[in-house]
């Protein structure tokens, strides 16, 4: 007898389920049933639709109820909500939201892709209000675009920096809106470290986005909105992206097992507590390869992946369950972002011993037109060097660096192998020593204990205790900014001025990106100075990190001109 196979949800991880099944068995019964009127829509290309990058709100939607059943025979029930599982009886409930009909389905096999749910605390007076929007699905981008585009709003906050909430924000203001983000942590994308959020807060308020961190939300007026903090911003449409949490109601109610971070728990091959329920995608609790703990991760590549092991495995096709480590690329304005495995904060919190390169190299050879530094921050494993992690951002193809690094991480790599990577070159595409074969040089010599580093979070530090800081840049770059108790003696000139270094006090040297400096202090070393130490990220770096910073609390700058050239 062939299976019957019925699926909650569409999507990423519910439609790949129900083709996966298809391919591998002509004769099952396979339905999705979806409570939208979409089954399978592009949910990360929603936010383009606010800026009309995506100009039809149609294009979004990918594949109708009629294509899947013309291609693949697959039937696909949209307005149609699974209200109750009968795991006894191995059946659902399901209500048709157009006549209030309900009716019962028999199965043989059931998999949950219900996805999850935009928070909305309920704390926050006002969170009810007509003017309050979620991004969920095609309807929600609709409806709030729509109310934008026919009340002509100009003023519009956007709740929570993640990933949604900056590209709305983006998109609003590329729409020409007036903007504002509000974040109540004090960096937008967690998935960065602070230092390199930097980058990402600079970019927002030079386009234009009003952007307010670690300030929370309090009320929601018709016009306007209240912080925590009393402050009032302008705001008659209100998008809430302060995170999701995962569908579990239909499981819960069910009796199958709820994992220790909130999701549906499931095993290696995707089975829930009961052998003929899966569940796939954002609802379910996933196992972090690097931190080896449980972990929820709303993307669409592992929930692509996670459907076809569940479909693999109802006919007995193995599937190795290697587990996640995150990856992911967004772009804010003209700056692109990416990032894989751990970050500082996730190494600290999971009691891993690790250290970091940060270096900004060119993502080009510096003679094309459009070449531009990279920041890039490696995290590796102390003193394995195994690679743990790593972030990128700039103008370029940060996505390559960064998959060349989710692939090292997959493949167990240490710094060694990424020193040895051999890649593409050619003048337009990177350089012969990529930004990904530098990181692993930097990270030996550190792992070796070939010099000393300090990061850029420790400069202010250094220049308020005046602490004696060598730029080597030459001195037209020197005259066009610098750290203001910092002493130029350039590379060209060091082997002659070394009178002017002290060797009974710390000395700390940069450069812009770190490199010049690098070699400063190998030949310092080389020359009986044991006291030198690298300022890490250098001046461009510093000059990133401090921006945002000094532009909201109107603290006293360390640079005498910011330069992020």
């Amino acid at each position: 007898m062939s299976k019957r196979i019925l699926i909650v949800g569409g999507v990423a991880g519910g439609a790949s389920v129900a083709a996966r099944a298809r391919r591998i068995d002509e004769t099952a019964e396979v339905i999705m049933f979806e409570k939208g009127p979409h089954v399978s829509f592009s949910n990360c290309a929603l936010p383009f639709h606010l800026s009309g990058i995506v100009e039809n709100s149609d294009n979004l939607v990918l594949m109708s109820p009629e294509q899947f059943k013309n291609q693949y025979n697959i039937e696909a029930r949209v307005n149609s909500e699974v209200i109750k599982i009968k795991k006894e009886e191995k059946k659902i409930v399901v209500k048709n939201l157009l006549t209030g009909e309900e009716y019962e389905e028999a199965y043989d096999k059931l998999v949950l892709s219900p996805g999850a749910n935009p928070i909305l605390p309920k704390t926050i007076e006002g969170i009810t209000g007509p003017n309050v929007f979620t991004v969920r699905n095609v309807v929600d981008i609709k409806k709030l675009n729509s109310n934008i585009v026919d009340n002509n709003i100009q003023d519009v906050a956007v709740i929570g920096g993640g990933f949604i909430g900056v590209e709305v924000a983006e998109n609003l203001r590329l729409a020409g809106k007036n903007v504002s983000l509000i974040e109540a942590l004090d960096q937008i994308m967690n998935p960065f470290d602070y230092d390199m959020a930097q980058i990402l807060h600079k970019e927002m308020i030079d386009k234009g986005v009003n952007l307010i961190l670690s300030d929370g939300v309090k009320k929601i007026n018709e016009d306007s909105i209240e912080l925590q903090s009393g402050k009032i911003v302008p705001a008659k449409a209100v998008v809430m992206a302060i995170g999701v949490t995962p569908e579990t109601s239909l499981a819960r109610e069910a009796g199958l097992e709820i994992g220790s971070t909130g999701g549906i728990k499931v095993d290696h091959n995707y089975v829930t507590s009961d052998k003929d329920i899966y569940a796939v995608g954002d609802a379910i609790e996933v196992y972090n390869r690097l931190t080896h703990k449980s972990s929820r991760l709303a993307l669409a590549g592992p929930a692509q992946r996670q459907a076809r092991a569940a479909a693999d495995h109802m006919y007995n096709i193995p599937h190795n369950n290697k587990g996640v480590i995150g990856s992911s690329v967004v772009q804010i304005f003209d700056q692109k972002a990416a990032c894989t495995g751990l970050n500082e904060k996730t190494a600290k919190a999971a009691g891993i011993s690790y250290d970091f390169v940060y270096v900004i190299p060119g993502d080009k050879v510096g003679l094309m037109p459009d070449s531009n530094p990279m920041h890039f921050k490696l995290i590796y494993e102390y003193p394995t060097g195994r690679i743990l992690g790593a972030q990128a951002i700039g103008k370029g193809n940060v996505d390559k660096r960064i998959d060349i690094i989710a692939t090292m991480i997959t493949m167990g790599g240490t710094l060694e192998d990424l020193k040895e990577l051999e890649l593409c070159y050619a003048p337009l595409f990177g350089t012969a020593k990529d930004v990904v074969n530098h990181a692993a040089l930097v990270g030996l010599n550190l792992l070796y204990g070939r010099f000393k580093q300090v990061p850029v979070t420790k400069v202010r530090e250094l220049v308020e205790n005046n602490t004696f800081i060598v730029d080597v840049r030459e001195k037209h770059e020197y005259a066009i900014g610098h750290l203001k108790n910092a002493v130029n003696i350039p590379l060209s000139e060091i082997r002659g001025r070394l009178d002017e270094i002290p060797k009974d006090k710390p000395v700390y040297l940069h450069c812009r990106s770190s490199q010049i400096s690098y070699n400063a202090i190998m030949a310092l070393q080389n020359l009986g100075y044991d006291n030198v130490i690298n300022i890490s990220g250098s001046y461009l770096g510093i000059c990133c990190y401090e921006y945002y910073q000094d532009q909201v609390t109107g603290r006293e700058k360390i640079v005498t001109e910011y330069n992020f050239k």
